[in-house]
C-alpha cells in the first residue's frame, strides 16, 4: 500500500462578499460560491452597457444549475459549454430587447476537483493563489493593456492611471464564438485563492491583498479586502470570493475496505 493512499484530503472553505461600493448606484457584480462540488465564479457586469446586472446574473443563474461532474475534464467541460449557452442566450436576448444593443459580463470561475485546480476566464475578473507567502495571478486579463505589455509597448508599472485601463478585449454576451481561457494546476493544504472582479483590485493595492491573504480566516480576509477598497473610495462594484485549503481527516484503514 503506497503513502499516497492516506494522503490527507483538502477541505476547501470560502467566503463571498459582493458590494456596490462608493460611487456606484447599482451593482452590476454577481457571485456563485459553491464549495460543497468545488466551484466558484464572480461576473463582473460591463459597464456602461445595459443591464449589466442582467448579464452577470444570468451567468451565475446558469452555473447554479450544474452540478459536479465524475471526471476533471467532464467538468471543465460542463463549465466551459453553460459559458457557450450563456452567451447565445445573452446575444438574442440583447437583439430582441435593446435592438441590437449590448449586454455583457466578464468571468472567472474556479473548479477544483482532488488535488487538481481549473480556472476558466473571460475578460479582466482575475484569480489570485497565494502558496507558501507566494502571491500569484493565475488568469491574465484580457484587456488592451495586457496585450500592450505582452508585445512591450508599455510597463506593468505604466498602466496604473492609463487611460485604457478599463478597456477589455474579451467577454461574454458580446460576440459569437466565445472563446474561454482555462489555466490547470496543483493544489495543495494552505492554498488559498481569491477570485474578484476589477473593482477590488483597482481599488486596492497588491501588498493589500498580500496581508489579507496572510490571514487565515476566510471571513475576515473578505472583510479587509472589501473594507480597504470601500476606505479607498470603490469607484466601481467589488466582488471578492476567497477559498482556502485546510488538512482534512487522514483516511483510517477501516474507511478504505469493502
Amino acid at each position: 500500500m503506497t503513502d499516497t493512499t492516506f494522503r490527507r484530503p483538502i477541505v476547501w472553505k470560502s467566503c463571498a462578499r459582493t458590494d456596490v461600493g462608493v460611487v456606484r448606484e447599482v451593482n452590476e457584480d454577481a457571485i456563485f460560491e459553491k464549495p460543497e462540488i468545488g466551484l466558484w465564479a464572480v461576473a463582473d457586469g460591463m459597464g456602461g452597457h445595459q443591464v449589466g446586472d442582467i448579464a452577470s446574473s444570468k451567468i451565475v443563474t446558469a452555473l447554479s444549475a450544474l452540478t459536479e461532474q465524475e471526471s476533471l475534464s467532464a467538468y471543465v467541460d460542463a463549465v466551459e459549454d453553460c459559458l457557450i449557452d450563456v452567451n447565445e442566450n445573452m446575444l438574442e436576448y440583447a437583439q430582441i430587447m435593446f435592438e441590437e444593443g449590448t449586454m455583457g459580463s466578464t468571468l472567472v470561475a474556479l473548479i477544483i476537483k482532488g488535488r487538481i485546480g481549473v480556472c476558466l476566464w473571460v475578460g479582466d475578473s482575475r484569480l489570485y493563489r497565494f502558496r507558501n507567502q507566494h502571491l500569484v495571478q493565475i488568469s491574465r486579463d484580457h484587456s488592451q493593456l495586457e496585450e500592450m505589455i505582452e508585445l512591450g509597448l508599455i510597463s506593468r508599472e505604466d498602466t496604473e492611471n492609463h487611460p485604457q485601463r478599463n478597456v477589455i478585449t474579451r467577454a461574454v454576451g458580446v460576440e459569437m464564438p466565445l472563446y474561454v481561457d482555462i489555466n490547470v494546476f496543483t493544489t495543495q493544504v494552505g492554498d488559498t485563492f481569491l477570485l474578484c472582479s476589477d473593482g477590488l483590485y483597482t481599488a486596492v493595492s497588491e501588498d493589500d491583498i498580500y496581508q489579507a491573504m496572510l490571514v487565515r480566516d476566510v471571513e475576515q480576509s473578505v472583510d479587509m479586502l472589501v473594507n480597504q477598497a470601500i476606505a479607498n473610495g470603490a469607484p466601481d462594484n467589488i466582488s471578492v470570493i476567497v477559498v482556502q485549503g485546510n488538512p482534512g481527516k487522514i483516511p483510517s484503514a477501516d474507511d478504505t475496505q469493502g
